[in-house]
């Protein structure tokens, strides 16, 4: 038989990979995470681990609920603010047609004059009527 003359080698890309240290690596060596595991798995701490993964979950939705809110309102204010001056620019108008000379002027197209007369109460008797 011949022998295996094929050596896998360590790649020289980065500081860390050639001195065969990753950061998972140096977590777990940190954490020393096989001393949990040395007796099997630890089952009687999963309703603690559900329960903090469940938490976990409300808190994300949580926040994905109150951005979209968010987000909602900025949208309702930028058209609060147009329906505003909408309003505003309809009331000028409208004041502005109002006025004694506009409707003169609009009338006078219909044959009516503004009478130059003031106007003057009549007065009825009580048993005249």
């Amino acid at each position: 038989m011949s022998e295996n003359k094929f050596k896998v080698g360590v790649q020289q890309n980065s500081g860390a990979v050639s001195r065969g240290v990753s950061v998972f690596s140096g977590i777990e060596k940190h954490l020393k995470l096989e001393s949990y595991f040395e007796e099997g798995f630890p089952v009687q701490y999963l309703p603690k681990i559900f329960f903090v993964m469940i938490l976990g979950l409300i808190y994300i939705g949580n926040t994905h609920y109150a951005e979209k809110t968010v987000r909602k309102i900025n949208e309702m204010q930028a058209e609060v603010e147009d329906l505003r001056a909408d309003y505003t620019t309809l009331k000028a108008d409208l004041m502005f047609g109002s006025k004694q000379s506009e409707v003169a002027r609009k009338v006078s197209v219909y044959g009516l004059k503004e009478s130059l007369i003031p106007p003057y109460k009549i007065v009825v008797d009580k048993g005249e009527y």
